[in-house]
């Protein structure tokens, strides 16, 4: 019996299973001598809807689940440096590696320095744009802070389901193994092991062959380098399981083969789901504007902020993907949040973990501040916020650094700031009750700043000019 999209466990009357692959789908198939632990990552990543297909289909029965109850595995997930970020789209990639290390077993995340130059063509009409050195190396430092910290921030505020030790946990870069290879050995040795019909068939060769752009040697080569750095881990760091996203199936074949045919050791391959908002978008891609995981980017508000205002459809499926809390207590949140779903509480406890995995904790706690500032007029909040915070929070609002002078006024102020017109328009807007300061209205001009009121303890004063434009007053004293 096939199991539906995603991976079901509907039991089929059955207290234990065990998984076999049939056309790139796991199917629970019943086995009364052979089980697959209940409490096996296999299992929970099932349960969790973050397991799609798996490579290869002749896998045969129980190898890979008995494989990975026999100790610690390597398993790797790669990401290419095209951006100085990884976005939303890219961490359920990052936590199915999180959940194998919380099983014992050892990730590495591998960044392609190499690849990055290449393109991969998967899910693209169009060749990627070619990327300098600079941006290379410039974007893989971005990317590898972005990494070590959810590393981090995973192993400090993740709750732990297993009794086992957190496995290992490696961030490489393919440009450390393709240094000095020459391209006439590398041809010679690699390349005579692909067949040029397979790698024709692929999906992702196959819909760019027939586009009007066509693919370049350039781009048809990807799938020959992703799979020799699967090859190289499974080498020298004895890595079997390959993990990436579901167009990335045909790139996973070609690692299978190629290591198969050269070792004729028995690897695997795993593809997580591709999550999509309600009108079919990317998960992460809001108006063509990823959403990102690095602060610079997308700071910790506007993170918290994109889950809050996910619908109540999504709400507990997204706490099964992006989130390390136990299934009961997913049920028990939404069962709250049946009772009461205008309380958002899913979404905002949704939220506060995906937060506090991508930022930790004082990014967290910067976001709920900046949500209290903004939605709750939060003086006490607005307050205690950095210049960094407001910046953020405002990033569209210029920022001015003023010197406080004695008997400086609210229209002082404004002009100083280029918030109202010079001349009587100018006055009029404060008299009229179109300004705000610290979220309190103002109507009298020539009103001299208070400490205290107009000018918060952090030295900060934030301008309102109807209901969207914001400016920032940081003050400078004499």
């Amino acid at each position: 019996m096939a199991a539906p999209t995603g991976i079901s466990l509907r039991c089929l009357g059955y207290a234990r299973q065990w998984f076999c692959f049939r056309r790139h789908r796991f199917i629970i198939v019943p086995n009364r001598r052979h089980s697959v632990s209940e409490s096996g990552v296999l299992y929970l990543l099932n349960k969790r809807g973050i397991l799609k297909d798996a490579f290869p289909d002749t896998a045969g029965q129980l190898q890979l689940p008995m494989l990975l109850e026999s100790g610690s595995q390597t398993v790797y997930c790669g990401f290419d440096p095209t951006a100085e970020s990884l976005h939303v789209g890219n961490l359920l990639a990052i936590i199915g590696l999180l959940h194998f290390r919380s099983a014992g077993h050892n990730a590495i995340a591998l960044i392609g320095g190499a690849t990055a130059r290449i393109g991969d063509p998967s899910g693209k009409a169009t060749e990627r744009e070619t990327l300098s050195e600079k941006s290379i190396e410039q974007n893989t430092r971005g990317i590898r802070d972005c990494l070590e910290r959810i590393f981090t921030n995973h192993e400090l505020y993740s709750p732990r389901n297993s009794k086992k030790p957190l496995g290992t946990v490696n961030i490489l870069n393919n440009a450390s193994w393709y240094r000095g290879i020459d391209v006439v050995e590398f041809l010679s040795t690699v390349g005579r092991h692909f067949r040029m019909g397979t790698l024709l068939s692929r999906h992702s060769v196959q819909s760019r062959l027939k586009s009007a752009e066509g693919m370049s040697l350039t781009e048809f080569s990807y799938q020959i380098f992703q799979a020799y750095d699967f090859y190289h881990l499974n080498q020298h760091h004895d890595c079997r399981i390959q993990l990436g996203g579901t167009d990335q199936l045909g790139n996973l074949m070609s690692g299978y083969e190629f290591i198969h045919k050269v070792t004729e050791q028995q690897v695997f391959g795993l593809t997580i789901p591709l999550v999509t908002t309600s009108t079919g978008d990317k998960l992460g891609k809001t108006a063509g504007n990823a959403v990102w995981l690095n602060r610079d980017k997308t700071s910790p508000f506007e993170l918290y902020q994109y889950f809050v205002r996910q619908l109540d459809s999504n709400a507990q499926r997204y706490l099964k993907l992006f989130t390390f809390l136990p299934l009961p207590e997913i049920e028990h949140i939404m069962d709250q949040h049946g009772r009461e779903p205008e309380k958002r509480g899913a979404q905002k406890r949704l939220a506060a973990e995906v937060t506090k995995l991508v930022h930790g904790k004082e990014g967290l706690e910067s976001a709920k501040r900046c949500t209290n500032a903004l939605y709750q007029s939060s003086l006490d909040a607005l307050e205690k916020m950095t210049d960094e915070e407001l910046q953020e929070l405002f990033r569209e609002a210029p920022f001015y650094e003023l010197l406080l002078e004695p008997g400086t006024s609210v229209l002082d102020m404004c002009r100083k700031a280029s918030a109202i017109p010079d001349g009587a328009r100018g006055y009029q807007m404060i008299t009229d009750g179109g300004v705000w300061l610290n979220h309190a209205r103002v109507t009298s001009p020539e009103q001299v700043l208070i400490p205290g009121q107009h000018i918060l303890n952090n030295g900060l004063t934030l301008i309102r000019i109807g209901k969207k434009n914001f400016y920032i007053v940081k003050w400078l004293r004499l």
